[in-house]
């Protein structure tokens, strides 16, 4: 069973695509802060130990590993009533 951790926060690269602009993600997990490379936090969904999600304005939406011209990346689920992305969470610390 996946451990299954909020995503809170992320640190963006200087990048122009959206699809490469994020370079951490984090949050706080049993009262402790955490934070992972976006590489890290792939590979933790794609081996099956830890599952993400975002929460924003009420909606929680599960956090997905997308694929675009070969670059993976974390995406939320489809939602089309709320901009719930990744991209407009705060920075980490």
């Amino acid at each position: 069973m996946s451990e299954r951790r909020k995503i809170s926060c992320i640190n963006k690269r200087e990048r122009s695509s959206a699809y490469e602009r994020i370079a951490n993600v984090g949050g706080i997990h049993n009262g402790s802060r955490w934070k992972l490379t976006l590489d890290e936090a792939i590979r933790s969904i794609e081996n099956g130990s830890r599952s993400y999600y975002t929460s924003v304005g009420g909606h929680e939406r599960d956090v997905i590993v997308a694929s675009r011209n070969g670059v993976k990346y974390l995406k939320t689920e489809a939602d089309n009533d709320t901009p719930d992305n990744l991209l407009s969470l705060d920075e980490c610390p």
